[in-house]
């Protein structure tokens, strides 16, 4: 169905509170949502919590509190994030819900059963805690995981498995086709010379002597469904399997995910669907990390941001823009008050919100109203819409708003040039023509900044002009 669309983001990890990379990741999504709305097609933007497995249940230990007050509480403020940010997401999928998404995990539970990709073995092996994944050797560093710098636990249980190297090749071939197509190139690559070195069969349970905390084994009240069985499956299981909801909206059309989940999903998941005879994504489109000031993003350096503060402190499309310009949508990016502060001033406060300002309050002087543009700038104005579409449809959200803030930086110069709060005979074309420029510029930001584009169109409209952007108080 082309009249479609659905993008779903990870599913954020419960054993901590949000921190500003899985922030990224929404407003990423977001803007791609309300794109597809722009262009009339009927969009299903899913988000939600992951709340099962080991790090959780140690999580809540440490808490002092259960594993059901531990995930509600730090759920909710998952929630809260979505709509300080601003997010549209049409739907919230929680993995302890036990009425939509654990009936779909033991339901296809047993079709992969079915279909002879589950078995039961004794196994000993290596376990992240923090991936929530056995490990092999070749995957550590000086005897540590290279993504959490700890070493892994030694497992020695009976614990059901997935067939996964049953999928392999047929997952490499369709990788490197682009039937599945993963963005940026570097993460397909990355990803195609991992499975090249050949795909093994990968745990799928735990025993629930060891992790209770989870959904139990259909027909086997001695095993937990492995954590990443469980919540890669939320995207189904937010479609409510096998309803018309799901044949309408199935498969999804983008998933947005973090550089260090690809390997679940371009494995694990893919061998799932294929074992299922489900429809495969079509695109995985893949962000990278924030730093801090150069740093990871550490509990114990100190340096978490927390978005709910960030918006707090600058609103949510301030920090929205940040997140969009100065981070690059498929590569690492650093984040400090500096440098949030200078793209506040200088794009959002002294560009957009200073531009919009003055031409309101010059029309409301002269009582100019907007006006057809001229045919030149006409096209200049259809030339930079073509490119923040394309821009957009690409995955480049920067580049998309550097468009936009070149014809800002046209109509500044403008301005300057005609000199409209000047009495002329030009004069109210002169104003008529920034009105309608700006007006331009308002419907090309709804995507990425809303409540902005909103607050824009509105001041075109009744003629009164008020601070889009404060200017930030120093102290």
């Amino acid at each position: 169905m082309k009249n479609r669309f659905y993008i779903a983001t990870s599913i954020a990890y419960v054993n901590a509170p949000a921190h500003i990379g899985f922030g990224l990741e929404l407003v990423q999504a977001d803007v791609l949502a309300r794109y597809h709305r722009i262009l009339g097609e009927d969009v299903l933007f899913l988000t939600g919590t992951d709340e099962h497995g080991v790090k959780i249940a140690k999580a809540a230990k440490e808490a002092g509190k259960s594993p059901e007050d531990f995930v509600n509480e730090v759920s909710s403020k998952f929630r809260d994030l979505t709509k300080v940010l601003n997010i549209s997401n049409d739907d919230f999928i929680r993995t302890t819900d036990k009425d939509r998404h654990w009936p779909v995990v033991q339901k296809l539970w047993l079709k992969l059963k079915e279909n002879g990709d589950i078995y039961k073995k004794k196994y000993q092996g290596l376990y992240c805690v923090g991936c929530e994944s056995f490990i092999t050797k070749k995957d550590l560093i000086n005897g540590k995981c290279a993504i959490h710098q700890k070493e892994p636990e030694k497992i020695d249980e009976e614990n059901y498995f997935f067939k996964l190297s049953r999928y392999s090749k047929e997952i490499e071939e369709l990788i490197s086709k682009d039937e599945v197509r993963i963005i940026p190139d570097q993460r397909k690559n990355e990803m195609l010379n991992f499975i090249r070195q050949g795909l093994e069969d990968v745990s799928f349970s735990r025993t629930r002597k060891d992790l209770k905390w989870g959904i139990q084994v259909p027909g086997d009240e001695t095993q937990t469904v492995y954590v990443w069985a469980d919540a890669l499956l939320n995207y189904i299981s937010a479609l409510d399997y096998p309803s018309a909801k799901f044949k309408k909206f199935w498969p999804a059309d983008v998933h947005c995910l973090g550089k260090d989940i690809l390997r679940f999903h371009a494995t694990i998941f893919l061998g799932m669907l294929l074992s299922l005879k489900l429809a495969l994504p079509k695109v995985i489109f893949v962000h990278g990390f924030i730093t801090v000031a150069g740093q990871k993003i550490s509990k114990s350096l100190g340096n978490v941001i927390d978005p709910l503060e960030l918006v707090k402190k600058y609103g949510a499309d301030a920090v929205r823009y940040f997140l969009l310009r100065e981070i690059p949508p498929t590569g690492d990016g650093d984040f400090t008050y500096e440098k949030f502060d200078q793209r506040y001033d200088s794009d959002l406060a002294s560009g957009l919100g200073n531009l919009v300002a003055r031409v309101v309050t010059l029309a409301n002087k002269s009582e100019a109203r907007s006006t057809k543009s001229e045919t030149n700038s006409n096209f200049q104005i259809l030339k930079i819409k073509k490119r923040v579409n394309k821009a957009t449809e690409e995955f480049r959200f920067n580049d998309a708003l550097i468009a936009i803030w070149e014809l800002i930086g046209f109509c500044d110069e403008y301005v300057e040039k005609q000199r409209p709060w000047e009495e002329s005979k030009n004069q109210k074309k002169v104003i008529g023509y920034l009105l309608s420029t700006i007006g331009s510029i308002a419907e090309m930001l709804e995507p990425f900044l809303p409540e902005t584009s909103g607050k824009i169109l509105k001041q075109l409209k009744i003629l009164e002009s008020e601070a889009l952007f404060p200017r930030l108080t120093i102290i």
